[in-house]
């Protein structure tokens, strides 16, 4: 794929995108959420038109209009949502539409063997002749990977396939994986796991805000190198910014409103332990795909855990639903505001007041000069901008609609926020303001908990970090440990890791002095 364009609404979406793959090389395609990754493999597979560049495959320039014009000419995918029909038979759904047919029937007992036959192949010993649904997800993933082999597809995709399992089921995933590069077919292999990536991938391609930033070998681009690439942080810019904890005396913040102990629900969360106090902000850092959005949803009641504690000031609690957390005082800002967040046709008033109206209610009846009140006071201290509370929220920009989120939660009187992605997708000046808000919240006493995508953005508002990698909660960094250098290290080589990005940087340091 040579330099391929593609723009939605006039926001480019990639910008002269490149990505090469060889017949019998297992190809790590990687980025962090919003590179481009999925609009190239989209592309690639005839889902998206491109608007300029050149795909080659096979040797031959190639245009395919259609998924099912990618399938047809030998590129098969398979996605994390696995897309087999449950309650069909694992040989139909490895044949289905492609079933072998003997005199103009279908030849079922072809069918059973072929896929028994295929299935051994993979190390597999299952009854065919059972509905999919009946299996885990690993069996699903042998399913979907059986029936791209038996379409002789020279490629496959494997796009986040082993986000939903264990290590046991991954290993077996993998075995399938080299048997397919072994047989001359090319694999791109999609994971935000660093270790799986050099178990199992050959060579890399990096991309970022829709570019492609980096292709190499693998055994030539250490961790280190693959996550400074992917967040976009030069050496020298890590060096030049200080964690604005720094300094800050920590007999400022209070009591431990929330404790969390060797918390887990696999599998994208293992094993997460942390505190927050009243009166600091904690970052929960660490890669897209490292389970933090997972562990804020077991924090919140919104997931149920496999296992661990849950504390909140000092009593151990077992949330059952997100009702008993805002109950006891919790809120949660979801990372994706439109389908989590806001109720786009309802008015800023209505969305605002979402959690706290059944404060509002006198005799069954809404108070609407309470309402109000409570509307005004936040947004003119939050600075909303608005025509006027009865205004669509759809009509706000998308910062002014995080406002309105984040409102809705302060008026509920938390006294544990929990913050996901709070400056996704707005604008430079929104996300100076929001992070304002959340060093006034801490400085009020409030407890927070957040995530940020952004190191730089991270450590602009958080006393501590804990870096998540894995589903693992690895290092936990304050003061002046607390640092974009620092949380690399740890996202890089886990607990215990050398210093090796520190030690990095203090030779850059060192080499700029006069």
């Amino acid at each position: 794929m040579q330099d391929i364009d593609k723009s939605f609404g006039g926001v480019a979406a990639l910008r002269r995108a490149s990505l090469s793959v060889a017949a019998g090389e297992v190809h790590a395609l990687i980025g962090q959420n919003g590179a481009g990754k999925s609009t190239l493999i989209k592309i690639l597979t005839g889902a998206y038109r491109r608007d300029a560049g050149l795909v080659y495959f096979a040797g031959r320039e190639v245009d395919f209009t259609s998924p099912q014009a990618a399938r047809n000419g030998g590129i098969s995918t398979i996605y994390q949502e696995i897309n087999l029909v449950p309650m069909r038979s694992i040989a139909e759904n490895i044949f289905l539409g492609r079933e072998p047919r003997r005199f103009g029937l279908i030849d079922w007992r072809s069918i059973h063997r072929q896929a028994d036959t295929l299935l051994s192949s993979f190390g597999l010993s299952i009854d065919v002749h059972r509905p999919v649904a009946q299996f885990s997800t690993a069996v699903q993933q042998m399913v979907a990977l059986a029936r791209a082999v038996s379409a002789n597809a020279r490629m496959v995709i494997i796009d986040e396939s082993t986000s939903s399992l264990d290590e046991r089921e991954v290993e077996l995933l993998f075995t399938v994986v080299r048997r397919l590069r072994d047989d001359g077919r090319a694999v791109i292999f999609v994971s935000h796991r660093l270790d799986e990536l050099y178990a199992i991938c050959d060579r890399v391609t990096v991309m970022r805000d829709g570019q492609t930033v980096a292709a190499a070998p693998m055994a030539e681009m250490d961790k280190l190198q693959l996550v400074t690439t992917m967040l976009g942080r030069s050496l020298a810019a890590v060096v030049r910014h200080p964690a604005a904890a720094e300094g800050r005396d920590p007999s400022a913040r209070g009591p431990v409103q929330l404790t969390a102990t060797h918390l887990r629900a696999a599998p994208k969360v293992q094993d997460v332990s942390l505190a927050v106090h009243a009166g600091e902000a904690v970052g929960l850092a660490g890669l897209l795909g490292a389970g933090r959005t997972e562990t804020m949803r077991l924090m919140f009641g919104a997931e149920a855990p496999g296992g661990g504690t849950l504390s909140l000031a000092g009593e151990a609690v077992a949330l059952k639903s997100p009702q008993d957390a805002i109950r006891r005082g919790m809120g949660l800002l979801t990372e994706d505001r439109k389908a989590e967040g806001i109720v786009p046709e309802l008015s800023v008033r209505d969305n605002l007041t979402l959690v706290c109206l059944p404060t509002l209610v006198r005799r069954g009846v809404v108070d609407r000069r309470v309402q109000k009140a409570l509307v005004e006071r936040f947004i003119e201290s939050l600075g909303i901008k608005l025509r006027d509370a009865d205004q669509p929220i759809r009509e706000l920009s998308g910062g002014n609609q995080q406002k309105v989120l984040l409102a809705r939660w302060l008026a509920s009187n938390p006294k544990l926020l929990l913050l996901d992605e709070p400056t996704r997708g707005i604008d430079v000046g929104a996300k100076a303001e929001i992070a304002k808000i959340i060093r006034e919240l801490r400085n009020t006493g409030m407890a927070v908990l957040l995530t940020a995508s952004e190191l730089e953005e991270l450590i602009a508002v958080a006393d501590r970090a804990v870096v998540m990698r894995d589903g693992r909660s690895v290092a936990e960094l304050d003061g002046a440990a607390l640092s974009e250098a620092s949380i690399m290290d740890a996202i890089a080589f886990g607990a215990g890791a050398p210093s090796a990005l520190a030690e990095a940087a203090q030779t850059v340091t060192q080499r700029e002095q006069p």
